[in-house]
């Protein structure tokens, strides 16, 4: 407790809390802009903070985080594109309330859930992190390999039209993830003998290009002529039988959400789709769903801040990011030098308490600030799609370049870019892509280590009850599917129409 107050201490400094709003505004406006999500939103904002003192710098983005996740329900709400995964769910409900004239109640419902749900979660942030921490000292390499195994699988088989999309995926980005010298025996690994690309593809340059690249050139391909005419909002207020309605789904949220957030599942995807479910079979208003039910907002978008707050909680413990915000927040950690991992809350334990700090005051500024802004988030999206993708290809290759201050960077970022173009046009997504890049290294590094322990047997991976009771886990994701298939179905489906029929 001592910790965090002296976190709040660092985090309540004048120019701390100026970052902070900066964060959360510009996490929110990028975030507001459709087809980016707070991925994007973080990976276009990392060479903002570059020459910024590590704690200011992280400060900043755990508001562009929770502003980036808010602008990605708001565009999902009010235009029915979702600006992120995450912000799927909010569309079912949140667009056809915006269609009646009840936008602004839907972003209100979907502001004050983001709040609940990410305060509750950073409580439990506050109170598990330090536990994991303490007792992930343990783990050795074949643990640390079998759970990077499980974050891949996990991630592969959750995201995606199909499982070997996933999967091909992966292999895209542990492909970029060999590039370089290898750290065991400095030999050179598809480098083509170029220098420029001994050191590795550095991972801001890959998330920014399939990312924002990508995302742009397939926008372009598929510009529709005519004009983008958003929603009036009007003002954001709830009445007393909105809040009725919104509290339960609020509360409940974090409970499904936080859970999710911090395995190794694939981000706030399936707890979002979970939560909707839930809602929809707790609700007294069943009737209303898929006509914009305010709970079908409320509890999934306390959900997705929920699970936000959990993926932090395996990527500051474990340096394990199992979504593509947590990746590339793990690549700013080690653009400072820092590395995410047990040890953390020991060696810097000074800026991981002002971030937790941070993120509570992150969350109050976000309500505060995005309430009566919302329908200025709304004239955003007048801007030209044009020109707001032109703009987004601006700010991807500044940062590219920033990284290194390397032309070459810049040509790579255009054809990692195109990689990533191409895999929209295939379905394939971009999520196991840049895990692969990230974690791919470092799970090399763990295998090799377990097999230079057991000279080269391979009982060296399964040689602890941690690595094979996740490796059971493993092959249930994996086989799953398939024993679904032969699993006898239920007869209850058909209960009914006999009943009808002796009626």
């Amino acid at each position: 407790m001592e910790q965090l107050l002296d976190g709040f201490a660092t985090a309540l400094t004048p120019t701390h809390l100026l970052l902070a709003a900066v964060g959360v505004l510009l996490g929110t406006a990028i975030g507001v802009l459709p087809g980016i999500g707070p991925a994007m939103a973080v990976a276009l904002l990392l060479p903002v903070t570059y020459g910024m003192e590590p704690t200011g710098a992280f400060i900043m983005f755990a508001g562009i985080y929770y502003g980036g996740m808010f602008g990605g329900s708001t565009t999902s709400i009010l235009l029915n594109t979702p600006g992120e995964s995450a912000a799927v769910v909010a569309a079912f409900e949140g667009n056809p309330m915006a269609r009646k004239g009840r936008g602004a109640q839907a972003l209100a419902a979907a502001a004050i859930g983001h709040f609940t749900g990410g305060i509750i979660g950073t409580i439990l942030i506050v109170l598990l992190a330090p536990f994991v921490a303490k007792h992930a000292v343990d783990i050795g390499a074949p643990d640390l390999f079998a759970v990077m195994v499980l974050a891949f699988i996990a991630v592969t088989s959750v995201l995606g039209a199909s499982r070997i999309r996933g999967f091909a995926s992966l292999l895209i980005g542990l492909t970029l993830g060999l590039v370089g010298l290898d750290e065991m025996t400095g030999q050179q690994r598809l480098t083509f003998g170029s220098l420029h690309l001994a050191d590795g593809i550095d991972i801001v340059v890959v998330a920014v290009a399939l990312f924002a690249v990508g995302e742009a050139l397939w926008v372009a391909a598929h510009l529709r002529r005519k004009p983008f005419e958003p929603i009036p909002v009007g003002r954001p207020w709830l009445s007393k039988a909105d809040l009725k309605r919104t509290w339960k789904p609020w509360l409940r949220g974090p409970v499904i959400g936080f859970p999710f957030g911090a395995i190794p599942a694939g981000g706030a995807e399936i707890p979002t789709f979970l939560s909707y479910v839930t809602e929809k079979r707790l609700s007294k208003h069943k009737d209303e769903f898929g006509k914009g039910a305010i709970e079908g907002v409320a509890g999934p978008e306390s959900t997705a801040s929920a699970s936000a707050a959990g993926t932090l909680v395996t990527m500051l413990t474990l340096g394990l990011p199992t979504t593509a915000v947590a990746a590339v927040m793990l690549a700013a950690f080690q653009q400072y030098g820092i590395q995410p991992g047990p040890l953390l809350f020991q060696r810097e334990s000074g800026l991981v308490w002002a971030l937790i700090a941070s993120l509570f005051i992150g969350l109050t500024l976000l309500l505060v600030l995005n309430l009566p802004l919302a329908p200025l988030w709304a004239k955003l999206l007048r801007i030209p799609r044009p020109y707001l993708y032109a703009g987004i290809l601006f700010f991807a290759s500044v940062g590219a370049y920033a990284v290194n201050a390397d032309i070459f960077d810049l040509l790579l970022m255009f054809v990692i870019g195109l990689l990533g173009f191409g895999m929209r046009r295939y379905g394939l997504p971009v999520l196991p892509a840049i895990i692969g890049v990230i974690l791919g290294p470092a799970a090399e590094q763990q295998m090799r280590r377990s097999l230079q322990l057991s000279d080269g047997s391979l009982t060296g991976l399964v040689n602890s009850p941690m690595a094979v009771i996740v490796y059971v886990i493993i092959v249930v994701i994996l086989f799953f599917p398939l024993l679904k298939r032969f699993l006898p179905k239920p007869p209850a489906a058909a209960e009914p129409e006999r009943e009808k029929v002796d009626a």
